[in-house]
């Protein structure tokens, strides 16, 4: 009788850990449960770190599965901040993330979310004056935050997202 317990104590644990499990529900299991089998097959794409930030502690992109997350971009062309003010940089940081975008082979139409940082909201028409020139509807998801500063003393900074 005491086999035919400890039995049913198995299957038992094994079903409430399969069913826990596949809900997401986490908990504590002891010792002496059985370990569950799963027949499915979970597939995890590791990163891929891409580019370089050169002498900056960080990489241009990476990317997991066919999602590219893209690292900030600000208004620089040959190794300076273009002159102009919000316009000119909005339009060089949306340049500069199309040659990323194509570098590894996307193009903005892939583009699902961008996040925007201006260090003067007065400056968000002039902005959205430009991002709505330099992308196509339907537009990505899109936050747009005041910030007190950017590196470089640029006045906006772009970060994109783009999945295929």
């Amino acid at each position: 009788m005491s086999r035919y317990i400890d039995k049913l104590t198995t299957q038992l644990s094994k079903v409430v850990l399969i069913s826990a499990c596949s809900l997401g529900l986490g908990f504590a299991v002891s010792a002496n449960a059985a370990p569950a089998t799963n027949n499915a097959t979970i597939t995890k794409s590791s990163p891929v770190f891409l580019g370089d930030g050169g002498n900056y502690p960080f990489s241009e992109a990476v990317r997991v599965g066919d999602t590219l997350y893209m690292s900030g971009q600000i208004g620089f062309k040959d190794g300076k901040l273009v002159k102009g003010g919000v316009k000119a940089e909005a339009k060089q940081a949306l340049d500069n993330i199309h040659e990323t975008l194509l570098k590894y082979g996307y193009q903005k139409s892939d583009i699902v979310k961008c996040m925007a940082m201006l260090t003067d909201m007065d400056d968000f028409d002039d902005f959205n004056k430009i991002y709505k020139a330099e992308l196509a509807k339907p537009y990505p998801v899109r936050s747009a935050f005041g910030v007190a500063e950017l590196a470089a003393g640029a006045s906006v900074e772009i970060e994109c997202i783009a999945a295929k």
